[in-house]
Parts: C-alpha cells; structure tokens; sequence
C-alpha cells in the first residue's frame, strides 16, 4: 500500500492546497488515528483514519463533484472553516449556504481585509493559484489616510525584506486623492504574509480599506461583501490551466 506524506494526500483528496494542508497541520487541525499529525508525516490512506476540521477524509472525498466559488470575503472575518477564538470566519457563512460539497478557501486575507477569495476543491488548481513559481498578479484597492506624495508612491513601490526574503517588489497607481484620503491600486506577484500592510506600515501610512478586486483573470466583479457565485466555464478553464 502507498504511503503518502499528508500534506500531498490531502491536497489529492481536494481538501485544500499543500501549502495550506501544512499551516492546517501546523494548527493542530489533522488528526491521524486519534494524534496531532506532524509536518511531513506519512499516512496510509486505506489503513489511517485521518481527520480535518473533525470531518474524516476517506478515498471517497475523491468522488466528490468538483466545486470552484468566489466570494467576497467581509471584513472582520476569519478566513477559516473553524476558529478556536469563536471568531466568525468563512467556514461559519458557508454553512449558511447549504453547498452540495465542502470547499475550502485558497489562500488568505488577514482579519480586517475584504474582497476577493476563491473557494474550492479541488487541490490542484489551489496549489497553481497560491504556488509561488506562477507569480499570480493580485491586485488590492488601499484607502490611505493622508494625501499621498510621489515619494512616498516610489518607496511603496520598492522591495521589502519580510521574514528574512525580499519581495520582489509592487506597482503602485493612485487611482483618487480626495477628502483628506488617497485611494490606491496596489499589484503585487507574490502573497507573503500581510504584505501590502507591512509595505505601508514600512512607510508609516495608516490604512483605512484594504480590499482584493483580482486574482490573476479572477475579478470580484459586482460582488457585495458576503455574496458568492459560482466560477464560470472560463473562470475555471483559466484556473486549471495556469
């Protein structure tokens, strides 16, 4: 029988992306046959019983009708199935939704970020919009305080060192300066952990909004906070075939 790391199983499964499979692993979400699973530990699937969120992931998961969503994500909730604080998160509007499969969030937008998540799965398309080596463009809607200088557009622009590795830089337009606030389209190719925040706390700028409108062809559309639709036959061939 086939071993496979537990990551790898659980993206084959279409559970989430290996990238996510090991921060849920990391969270003390997997359980293998009643323990906390380990970063790289080896399961047999037709032998192990192996948990998610409580839910028992099986060879039958593979099955499962391929679901691909976008939602606008609200601020102020949680991008989690569960969360151990109590807070809302993206596993608590879904089961509003009564869907006929599980899908699971790609990727993450902080707390207090809105906009644009996809949901979905099917693991291997996850792994192709989050994995690095593609330099999926996502583009981000930022309301500053202040009025912003070219300077200061310029700095924001340059690459900054997050956890020991440099990014590899942003492009920066304003789209309006009104009313005491500049409104800004930030791009960005890669995306390290609160990157666009770090980016304008380096510049000492106050964020008032920050919301996802792209991810590569994936646009939010007229979504309102809260809302999802289904991808269209575009929208997916685009996703499987990055």
């Amino acid at each position: 029988m086939q071993e496979l790391r537990i990551q790898k199983y659980l993206s084959e499964m279409g559970v989430m992306s290996r990238r996510a499979a090991e921060a849920a692993v990391n969270s003390g979400r997997v359980i293998i046959n009643g323990e906390r699973a380990k970063t790289g530990q080896k399961v047999v699937p037709e032998i192990d019983e192996i948990l998610c969120d409580g839910i028992l992931i099986t060879r039958q998961s593979k099955k499962e009708k391929k679901m691909y969503l976008m939602m606008y994500k609200p601020a102020g909730v949680v991008t989690t199935m569960s969360d151990e604080h109590g807070r809302f998160c993206v596993g608590d509007i879904l089961k509003q939704q009564n869907l006929p499969e599980r899908v699971y969030p790609v990727g993450r937008l902080d707390m207090y970020s809105e906009g644009l998540l996809i949901l979905t799965n099917d693991g291997d398309a996850a792994n192709k919009l989050m994995h690095p080596k593609h330099e999926i463009s996502k583009i981000y809607h930022a309301t500053i305080k202040g009025e912003l200088k070219r300077e200061i557009i310029k700095k924001l622009e340059k690459p900054l060192e997050i956890d020991g590795r440099e990014t590899t830089g942003a492009k920066v337009d304003v789209i309006e300066q009104k009313n005491g606030r500049t409104k800004l389209k930030i791009e960005i190719f890669e995306g390290r952990n609160r990157q666009i925040r770090r980016m304008c706390e380096n510049c000492e700028l106050i964020i008032l909004k920050l919301k996802r409108v792209c991810m590569g062809n994936l646009n939010i559309g007229l979504l309102k906070p809260g809302e999802f639709k289904l991808l269209n036959y575009n929208e997916i061939k685009y996703l499987k075939n990055i």
